[in-house]
């Protein structure tokens, strides 16, 4: 051993810590990890240890990383952002000496947290539809040399009947459905988080049991990656242009062509103010949602060359750019931000009267967005008379804002 290498660890292991410090520090202030084991999980499991092709300072960056695309360079896996992370181990509110399953291994930085809160008693069990995704988890959670956890190969809509009951489970890939056996396999008083699809926009929600249906606890906006397998949903994610990254997302599975759609982004004939100044986090949680639920034509559309097309879209991200619009036979309309920040809807005249209308409708409701939001999930075809009625194949969901009728 160098006459070094004792001073040469211990300054990388206090380097290794303040970084898990500062990261912490930054969830908190975003809102996460308030669960007091949730932040000692985070203070703790080395994150670079699951993304080991990174410097330990890149590993620490409060941002999702990418470990896996397909053939087209969409991304399938990833390493979450770490404030979401905190946040949907908040919901989930896990304790010591539960077990937990996660739908999603991802690196296996995910299922080390929740080991380590639910302690040497307790038990994880994580599952993945990728094979070479469960082998890096499980490399990667024994370069940690973290214990209680088993990485399974299978498809998580079917959840580990010889492992339940369980007392939480989270899915850490975004879900269309609730899956009819993880409600089968949730013990009598748990707890199910998942980034559940509305119509195209995903809210991670926390459900428990309430009579004969389930109930949200807490709604938060978020965006992951879609579930595949046999529970994977209509969405459809088409590439307008490599170039520059153009992305439209559908929440169904609609007709598209591509060419006439580039041409109505890159050829506006109506530009409509609305004289609505939404603050970015009013954006970002509310008016997509507001869309998703009244009007089935509504997209997303993101790019990643902030110099491109989106250059004046209101949603700003570290990795480009993103806006809301509606699609019909009439043309379409997309969402744009002002010199002032005010919303500007440029498209075809008929579209863009119609999405400015939908702008005007959610700023004078108040802006609603995730707070105050419950969902409701009930059996497939049970009587609602709820105003935002969504049906999947395997629940009916009733959305509403109790504190706003």
């Amino acid at each position: 051993m160098p006459p070094n290498a004792d001073i040469w660890e211990a300054s990388l292991g206090a380097e290794l810590n303040g970084l898990r410090e500062q990261l912490l520090r930054h969830v908190r202030e975003r809102g996460g990890a308030t669960d007091a084991l949730v932040a000692d999980a985070l203070r703790t499991v080395p994150r670079h240890l699951f993304l080991p092709d990174l410097p330990p300072g890149s590993a620490y960056r409060d941002e999702v990383i990418v470990t896996k695309r397909d053939q087209l360079g969409q991304p399938t896996s990833s390493s979450s952002q770490p404030t979401i992370m905190g946040i949907m181990l908040d919901q989930l509110g896990a304790a010591r000496g539960q077990r937990v399953l996660e739908i999603g291994a991802g690196t296996g930085f995910n299922a080390a947290l929740l080991a380590h809160i639910v302690g040497p008693a307790g038990r994880v069990t994580s599952m993945d539809l990728d094979h070479d995704v469960v082998e890096r988890a499980e490399e990667n959670l024994a370069a940690a040399g973290v214990d209680g956890v088993t990485v399974l190969h299978a498809d998580g809509a079917l959840g580990c009947p010889d492992r339940a009951p369980f007392d939480r489970i989270i899915a850490t890939v975004g879900v269309w459905d609730l899956a009819p056996a993880w409600l089968d396999q949730l013990a009598p008083a748990g707890r199910i988080v998942v980034p559940l699809d509305l119509r195209g926009v995903q809210r991670s929600v926390a459900f428990e049991r309430a009579g004969d249906h389930w109930t949200s606890r807490s709604a938060r906006p978020c965006g992951f990656m879609r579930m595949r397998g046999s529970l994977a949903g209509p969405e459809r994610t088409y590439l307008l242009d490599m170039a520059t990254g153009l992305v439209l997302s559908l929440p169904d599975d609609r007709e598209l062509e591509a060419d006439a759609v580039v041409e109505a982004i890159d050829s506006p004939s109506a530009r409509v103010p609305t004289g609505v100044i939404p603050g970015p986090f009013d954006l970002l949680d509310g008016l997509g949602l507001w869309l998703a639920i009244r009007d089935p034509r509504w997209f997303a559309l993101s790019e990643t060359d902030p110099g491109a097309r989106l250059a004046d879209a209101p949603l700003v991200a570290p990795d480009g750019r993103a806006t809301v619009g509606i699609l019909d036979d009439y043309g379409l309309a997309t969402v744009r931000a002002g010199v002032t920040g005010e919303l500007v809807v440029t498209g075809d005249d008929q579209p863009a009267d119609e999405l400015a209308a939908h702008i005007t409708a959610w700023e004078a409701a108040g802006r609603p967005g995730s707070a105050g939001l419950r969902v409701d999930a009930y059996p497939p075809g049970t009587p609602l008379t709820a105003e935002y009625v969504l049906d999947k194949r395997c629940v009916r969901l009733a959305l509403s804002w109790p504190e706003r009728s």
